[in-house]
């Protein structure tokens, strides 16, 4: 079994800066990707960012000139730089990875547990 631990979330202003990290634990032979997701209220959970073990990136369309994600691969960890925030980043924020526990075996989806971001005067 896989653990991701997320931490970071908090109370911002609006245009303010915040840095949410992941870090993944347990049974891990590779991880393939690891990305971040939120869930605003009365919104589904959408896809904020990506990253792949060969360092390809991918962004939503809303914050792809403010967030930056990036990924600390000798300590399973994963990072979102959130910059120049707004009231509509308010959200759920989960951590996920897509993870290969053993050479043959498969891989497989993991969820942290989320961390709130609220961005408010």
């Amino acid at each position: 079994q896989v653990q991701l631990v997320e931490s970071g979330g908090g109370l911002v202003r609006p245009g303010g800066s915040l840095r949410l990290s992941c870090a993944a634990s347990g049974r891990i032979f590779s991880i393939y990707a690891m990305g971040w997701y939120r869930e605003a209220p009365g919104k589904l959970r959408e896809l904020v960012a990506s990253i792949t073990s060969a360092d390809s990136t991918n962004f939503a369309d809303s914050v792809r000139d403010r967030f930056t994600i990036s990924s600390d691969n000798a300590k399973n960890t994963v990072y979102l730089q959130m910059n120049s925030l707004k009231p509509e980043d308010t959200a759920v924020y989960y951590c996920n990875a897509a993870v290969q526990g053993t050479p043959v075996g498969p891989v497989v989806r993991y969820w942290g547990q989320g961390t709130q971001v609220t961005v408010s005067t």
